[in-house]
């Protein structure tokens, strides 16, 4: 989830004006459908990615490549914007452009996302248990969880929010036990 800043800042009236569009003709579930899948395929295919980022390439070999790839599987107006973005050279901001559009749909529908490292996979009772807790916390209609498996965090996990960053590891425990006997042992 960590995206580029400057890369965020260039791709943001890309996904507002995609997003004001989706709204305005009632196309929104279609074209968001469209963004969460592509932003799964990207994640699973790098060179495609690493394709798209490639200054050296054509934009005819790019428009080629989405042709082939991409035309028959999404929506008419997402594919359009795609071209729109190949034209204008900022195809590379792609995964900048999904995200941000995502994060303006979420917004709208009350849905909030939140990253969670964990030390170990949670199971689906406790996926659903944290899910209602912060639910309950944020008053969201709906929460969307970014799980990642950090095995350094020893154990427990760390919510990530917006601007907020709430640590229940034993790794940050451990941390602030040390601190407390650096203190306690130097007086």
């Amino acid at each position: 989830m960590s995206i580029n800043p400057l890369a965020a800042k260039i791709a943001a009236p890309y996904a507002r004006a995609l997003f004001d569009f989706s709204v305005e003709k009632n196309i929104m579930h279609q074209i968001t459908a469209d963004f969460q899948n592509l932003d799964i395929f990207l994640n699973e295919t790098v060179e495609l990615t690493e394709y798209f980022n490639n200054p050296i390439v054509s934009k005819e070999a790019k428009r080629e490549v989405l042709t082939k790839t991409l035309k028959s599987q999404i929506n008419t107006e997402t594919f359009k914007f795609l071209m729109i973005l190949v034209n204008r050279d900022r195809i590379n901001l792609l995964s900048s452009v999904i995200a941000r559009y995502l994060e303006l749909v979420y917004e709208t529908a009350s849905i909030k996302m939140i990253e969670v490292s964990t030390a170990f996979a949670f199971t689906n009772l406790q996926k659903n248990t944290l899910i209602k807790k912060l639910k309950e916390l944020t008053n969201a209609r709906e929460i969307r969880l970014v799980i990642t498996v950090d095995s350094s965090l020893i154990g427990g996990f760390l919510i990530k929010t917006e601007s907020k960053v709430i640590d229940f590891s034993i790794k940050n425990q451990l941390q602030k036990l040390a601190k407390h006997l650096d203190t306690v042992l130097e007086i």
